[in-house]
């Protein structure tokens, strides 16, 4: 329920909103074009099978699960929606 100036279709927007980023976040970090054939992080060489399935892909899986990992750290969005995790 919406109070105030808000409109009552205003939490589904923000939510909407929200949904919209993250899509649009994702797809700016697909890879596109050729790819690499060793990990720009490490220098091991990238499985054919992994760059026939990610284009554009820079990195071996060891080193990808590492950048997510600390990307997962930084997140843009308050999930929990407490006062607590709004005041980091």
């Amino acid at each position: 329920m919406a109070s105030g100036w808000a409109g009552d279709d205003a939490v589904t927007k923000q939510i909407d909103s929200t949904i919209d980023d993250a899509v649009a976040a994702a797809r700016a970090k697909l890879g596109k074009g050729p790819g690499s054939e060793f990990c720009l992080e490490c220098g091991e060489p990238i499985p054919q099978k992994r760059r026939q399935a990610l284009p554009g892909v820079q990195y071996c899986v060891n080193c990808q699960q590492t950048m997510d990992a600390k990307a997962d750290k930084n997140a843009l969005y308050n999930r929990r929606g407490s006062k607590d995790s709004q005041l980091r």
